[in-house]
């Protein structure tokens, strides 16, 4: 007779390597699909976790109950193979770590929107599953607000539909797969860096992939494709980005950090009124003297948006260190022409503008009349040193062949911003809606 010990060690071993076979089998059926994922489906280990409350990860390893996955593996391998991938796109486009100061029970709901989208949109027998009318209507809901899907963009959607405590909890229902968490354990910085750059390197090496084999041109992989190039493009510290267009200038401002006090106090003392030195009378600043902001009155533009988008552009422009005595900002409103030029030269007026700010336009989008407008304004000798344009738009319009003779920034938010090429002669910057929190 085997003692009782013993023997349930003999069981948890025999459910362990049954649960590793599992999770490797679908791994394996995952390759034969989605051939650009080889290195991120192999990039897990598999642990059991009796005391887990289902499938989770932490980036490194998928855990698992292992009743729950026999059960689940039960009723179809199918469940089990989009679990796998539905937890490898959470790291992928890591939302891991990004929830920041979110809700987290409204941030996990975004992240599984937005991963069992992708999931639904590949139309392979290892994972297709037919979707239920209640998940074809919430898709339906966001599509009508987010032309492209992503997590922070699904997040503020959710927020705003102010939903009850029964339709919140039917949402997350539907949309649960795994457990999060072990997403925000805490953990050595070093690791959690580490980590975010294994998926990087991983999420770089795929689009690189995708697109030099074709895959963009499958209908069921552009959606995964477009999201990938969304988490791959370049992050800006945007009041980094706006400092670009100062410049260096000389004031009329006594610098008391250029000279050395007690010698100043020391001349007075022993030659009564004659200080052996003195404070510079002037000093040099990087500053925004001359500059354009235009916006794009579409109507596929949020008013709440450009508010948004204005107010972080007029903290960063109305630093003590981002003004001369004399400014000359030009605010634009454009959609196929020029709606209004509000010219701002000091700070009072820059807040009397946004204290009655309003929005004109809403008809098509046409970016060069803004360009031909300031271009004009710079032949009649409007600016002195015009140093730069931004132009905050979704990007949806004609944009001019010609580069201006001044530098041009078109910004976008990224879940209102579709890929569309912008001229080579001009920035992109694509920022997210915490980007334009005012602290």
């Amino acid at each position: 007779m085997i003692d009782p010990v013993r023997q349930r060690q003999l069981d948890e071993l025999n459910e362990v390597e049954l649960g590793h076979e599992i999770l490797g089998n679908a791994r394996n059926e995952l390759y034969l699909n989605f051939r650009y994922l080889d290195v991120a489906l192999s990039s897990f280990g598999f642990e059991a976790d009796r005391s887990g409350s289902g499938l989770s990860t932490d980036g490194y390893v998928i855990y698992y109950q292992p009743e729950l996955l026999f059960s689940m593996f039960r009723g179809s391998r199918i469940r089990i193979n989009r679990a796998y991938l539905h937890m490898l796109f959470h790291c992928l486009f890591w939302h891991l770590g990004s929830m920041g100061k979110r809700d987290k029970q409204y941030w996990d709901l975004a992240c599984d929107i937005v991963v069992e989208s992708i999931l639904d949109g590949f139309y392979v027998k290892s994972v297709f599953q037919h979707q239920s009318p209640y998940r074809r209507e919430i898709y339906g809901q966001i599509k009508s607000k987010l032309p492209v899907f992503t997590a922070e963009g699904i997040y503020h959607i959710l927020v705003e539909m102010n939903l009850s405590e029964e339709a919140f909890h039917r949402m997350q229902a539907e949309f649960y797969v795994d457990s999060h968490d072990k997403w925000e354990q805490e953990e050595d910085p070093h690791m959690k860096i580490e980590r975010q750059n294994k998926w990087q390197d991983i999420r770089d090496k795929m689009e690189t992939e995708m697109e030099s084999f074709g895959e963009e041109e499958d209908e069921s992989s552009r959606q995964l494709l477009e999201q990938v190039k969304i988490e791959n493009r370049e992050r800006y510290d945007y009041k980094r980005f706006l400092r670009k267009f100062a410049v260096l200038k000389e004031e009329a401002e006594v610098d008391p950090d250029s000279y050395d006090s007690i010698f100043y106090t020391y001349g007075l003392t022993l030659y009564k009124n004659m200080p052996l030195i003195e404070p510079l009378e002037t000093r040099e600043v990087f500053k925004i003297e001359d500059f354009v902001i235009v916006i794009d009155t579409s109507m596929s533009v949020s008013g709440d948006l450009v508010r948004s988008f204005l107010e972080q552009t007029y903290e960063v422009l109305g630093e003590s260190e981002s003004y001369f005595r004399k400014i000359n900002i030009h605010i634009i409103q454009c959609d196929e022409q020029i709606r209004s030029d509000a010219t701002i030269t000091s700070r009072e007026e820059m807040e009397d503008y946004m204290k009655h700010f309003t929005l004109s336009g809403f008809g098509g989008t046409d970016f060069r009349p803004a360009f031909e407008h300031v271009n004009g304004l710079l032949n009649k000798g409007a600016f002195k040193k015009l140093r730069g344009l931004l132009y905050f738009t979704d990007g949806k319009g004609i944009y001019p062949v010609k580069m201006p003779p001044y530098e041009t920034a078109f910004v976008f938010m990224e879940d209102q911003y579709q890929d569309i090429s912008v001229p080579g002669w001009a920035m992109k910057v694509i920022l997210t809606r915490e980007d334009l929190e005012v602290n």
